[in-house]
């Protein structure tokens, strides 16, 4: 019997190493998760509208074409997830990432959200429409070995977390 395979988008911030550390766990837990995000390269993020379609003198009309060929992407991907996780950073106001949220509960799309705690309070309706709400990466690897496989988190990673 073959095991199913997960995909998991990752929405948000792209200023740190959270994906990697998710990607980094689901491979040493031995997950079968595909995982999936926005173009994380904010230049091109930002150009690719005006590289594709080309050039506009107005910044507006430049960032909208940006926002709409990245929209193809972001809502193929997200329909296509079976589960999604919205990591909000500490230092950027991530509006993107807020609409991913909204996005994801609109789509009936299972959500964990991944944020500092000097953010709970800006975030509660986002929290509280979330699945589950982590501060760090590891969490959410946590997370998807529980959800996939039932697997509880290791003593180490429990005391870990009780410790934090």
């Amino acid at each position: 019997m073959t095991e199913r395979q997960w995909t998991v988008y990752l929405s948000g911030e792209i200023h740190s190493d959270w994906r990697e550390r998710i990607r980094d766990g689901v491979a040493a837990a031995g997950l079968p998760v595909r995982l999936v995000s926005p173009v994380t390269v904010h230049e091109d993020s930002d150009d690719c509208g005006v590289a594709v379609f080309g050039s506009e003198p107005d910044k507006f009309w430049h960032d909208r074409k940006g926002a709409q060929l990245n929209a193809m992407r972001t809502q193929t991907l997200m329909r296509d997830a079976d589960l999604v996780v919205v990591r909000f950073g500490e230092k950027y106001k991530q509006w993107n990432a807020a609409f991913d949220a909204g996005y994801a509960a609109a789509l009936g799309k299972p959500y964990i959200t991944l944020h500092p705690e000097q953010h709970d309070h800006a975030l509660k309706e986002v929290d509280g429409a979330a699945n589950g709400v982590a501060r760090e990466p590891e969490q959410v690897v946590q997370a998807l070995a529980f959800i996939i496989r039932g697997d509880m988190p290791t003593a180490a990673h429990a005391a870990a977390a009780a410790a934090e």
